[in-house]
């Protein structure tokens, strides 16, 4: 394997790390809509669970309320069900076949838990990201004691593989922060 294509596979693993917080931070509800809020959202349809977003059609018309036009009429109202019973504290509304789903004012300590979760989701990514730097130092030990790079080779490549790290790192705490400012917003 050569040092190159190891880097480009840390890469993209360490990416991968940071793509999973984001999506982790689309779900955090931050007072504003947003059609990842009810991703986590099952509905017991057709004999099996399925998510929201396989029954009907999410959107958000307005900053403050989300919509879901459901295709089949007999699942209305077990969607309004697994809505409500999500833990997400939000009480749709029926409109026929359409879901509207107001989003409420959160309150400064809702915000508090929020930025902390926020946080646990960040080092999740930064311990996520510190693991693909040790897999990484220890193939290039390997190398070095096998014989297959020299001890300068090493040293360069655990030095590409330190500023790699750094560098996710500084981006998920740019992303931390962002989503922070976000949630703290009033």
């Amino acid at each position: 394997m050569s040092s190159e294509l190891d880097l480009k596979d840390l890469n993209r693993r360490m990416q991968g790390a940071i793509e999973n917080l984001k999506t982790e931070f689309s779900g955090l509800r931050t007072g504003r809509a947003s059609v990842n809020l009810l991703d986590p959202v099952v509905v017991e349809a057709y004999g099996s669970q399925m998510p929201l977003n396989q029954i009907g059609t999410i959107s958000t018309p307005e900053a403050r309320m989300i919509s879901v036009q459901i295709w089949d009429k007999g699942m209305v109202a077990a969607a309004e069900k697994a809505i409500r019973n999500a833990g997400l504290g939000l009480n749709p509304v029926v409109d026929g076949q359409t879901l509207r789903i107001p989003i409420p004012e959160l309150n400064e300590e809702r915000r508090q838990e929020l930025t902390k979760v926020a946080g646990k989701y960040a080092e999740q990514a930064r311990v996520a990201v510190r693991n693909v730097r040790r897999d990484g130092m220890d193939h290039i030990k390997k190398l070095e004691k096998d014989g297959e790079i020299s001890q300068d080779e090493q040293k360069v490549l655990a030095d590409k593989v330190q500023k790699l790290t750094d560098e996710k790192i500084a981006e998920i705490d740019r992303l931390t922060a962002a989503k922070e400012k976000e949630i703290m917003q009033v």
